[in-house]
């Protein structure tokens, strides 16, 4: 492995233990505790990383604060700010090889997709940093008597916990719109997969960013992400995770009064009728559930299709799913990579055990794989459930390359199907008929609803989640900056 990694990935892996980035600093954990990281498809430790607590939090929310109200972060012009934010999107873009090959080597996934993330990410920070100058923040408000104004103000330290799905891409998604605002973040990555993102701390002190704009502790989430939640210095929160821990977060920020963002998981539904394409809509799903290996939020995991067409798309879609190159994430053939932990891979055979238990048809058997020369990776094969929509495989979220087929006769019989759902992340509707499939794309609930493809995320538009999927606003949109700009109203009596 070592011999087609780049010399710049093997020095940053080869430090012992790869140190955090506080306050424009790089700081080894005072307790001395150092926590490793695996490579999903070899199941090797790949390096050493510090593991920070409650007191490596509060050095870095401090070092944020003072980066906030003492460096010239937040104070400076929106253009100016963006000057920065450009340098770091062109770095990234420069080292997108090295990033691409840590974040494949860390997720297990593979090296085209970890490259399409990095792009992403150089583009995400361009977005905000370019929407930002163009943004008002001033707006004048019509009121009898009095000269008023509302204005829109950066919040300070902005605190985030990620998940390791998509490690480096939503340190894009989450940051680049807090750094536009002029606001200073912490950041608490996934103990699994932190590297990129240290990684990324790098550019960001060659950009020329002040020190503490950008602070990263990376720890396990009940130490290093709790404290983060608790900390009464944050004054916005945003964590990307599962519902059980997003209510842990959401109690600890409410105890503070600190707004909270929480993008959670789902359960994602693909209406499929029988005016489609059988063949390619087939191809699209297919390819929807084994994209990252299934550990995709709001990836199409039900899928509801129309009788007349069921088995048909089942046997195009099982062919499919049956011929995909499962193997290590560097391998030019591999179309599937690892799931990212043995834990996670318990996770995804145990549904699919727990869901054949209470009735599923088994349409296509999944298990695990073995991928020859790395046996000891953490490898499934993908897998189509039937049967009830009442069975655990189909109410919840497995995270897995893994879909539940249920047959519908009429529209509003799938529409009562994927609505029973307690999450409510992001839904597709596939069908020819385009009135009929706009109808069904409103009535389905859910943050996101997409029409003839899944897994959309065009810049400008806001992607967020509803119920068990998450609150307090989305991502990618003018509406992501704003949630980032505190409101203040400015008023005069008039003589």
């Amino acid at each position: 492995m070592s011999q087609i990694l780049f010399p710049e990935v093997i020095q940053f892996l080869s430090q012992q233990p790869i140190p955090q980035f506080i306050g424009g600093q790089w700081v080894e954990s005072p307790s001395g505790c150092v926590l490793e990281s695996r490579d999903p498809g070899s199941g090797r430790t790949i390096a050493q990383f510090s593991g920070g607590d409650a007191q490596d939090i509060d050095q870095a929310v401090r070092a944020a604060h003072r980066a906030f109200r003492e460096q010239p972060w937040a104070g400076l012009a929106p253009n100016d700010r963006a000057v920065f934010l450009h340098r770091l999107a062109d770095l990234v873009d420069k080292h997108s090889p090295i990033l691409a090959q840590i974040e494949s080597l860390d997720v297990g996934k593979p090296l085209p997709q970890a490259a399409g993330d990095v792009a992403n990410v150089a583009a995400t920070i361009r977005y905000f940093a370019d929407l930002n100058v163009y943004m008002r923040r001033r707006e004048p408000i019509a009121v009898r008597g009095h000269e008023a104004r509302s204005i829109r103000v950066p919040y300070g330290v902005c605190g985030f916990v990620f998940p390791w799905n998509f490690p480096l891409l939503l340190v894009g998604w989450g940051i680049a719109p807090a750094l536009a605002a002029g606001n200073t973040v912490v950041i608490k990555p996934a103990e699994d997969t932190p590297l990129s993102t240290l990684y990324f701390c790098h550019l960001v002190a060659a950009a020329g960013i002040p020190p503490g704009v950008v602070n990263v502790v990376t720890g396990l989430g009940e130490t290093a992400g709790a404290a983060l939640s608790q900390h009464p210095g944050i004054k916005r929160m945003s964590f990307t995770g599962s519902p059980e821990v997003g209510r842990l977060v959401g109690e600890a920020c409410g105890r503070n009064l600190v707004p909270v963002k929480l993008e959670l998981g789902g359960k994602g539904a693909a209406v499929i009728f029988d005016d489609v394409d059988v063949d390619a809509t087939a191809a699209a799903l297919a390819g929807a559930i084994t994209f990252n290996t299934g550990q995709v939020c709001c990836t199409a995991t039900r899928w509801v299709v129309h009788h007349s067409i069921h088995d048909r798309l089942v046997q195009r879609a099982s062919e499919l799913l049956s011929t995909i190159h499962i193997g290590h994430g560097y391998e030019a053939a591999t179309q599937m990579g690892p799931v990212v932990s043995e834990k996670q891979r318990q996770r995804v055979l145990g549904y699919l055990e727990r869901g054949e238990q209470e009735g599923a048809d088994v349409l296509l058997r999944g298990g695990a794989a073995i991928v020859p020369g790395h046996e000891q990776g953490f490898y499934v094969k993908p897998a189509l459930l039937g049967g009830s929509p009442d069975n655990v495989a189909c109410r919840e979220e497995i995270f897995g390359p893994t879909a539940y087929v249920v047959p519908f006769r009429d529209e509003s019989h799938a529409v009562e199907m994927v609505n029973r759902s307690t999450y409510g992340l992001a839904n597709s509707v596939w069908s020819g008929n385009l009135e009929r499939a706009n109808r069904v794309a409103e009535a389905l609930v859910a943050g996101n609803s997409w029409i003839n493809a899944h897994n959309l995320f065009p810049h400008g538009v806001p992607y967020g989640g509803c119920n068990l999927s998450g609150m307090g606003g989305g991502v990618n949109s003018p509406e992501t900056l704003i949630d980032y700009l505190r409101p203040q109203s400015i008023v005069r009596p008039l003589p």
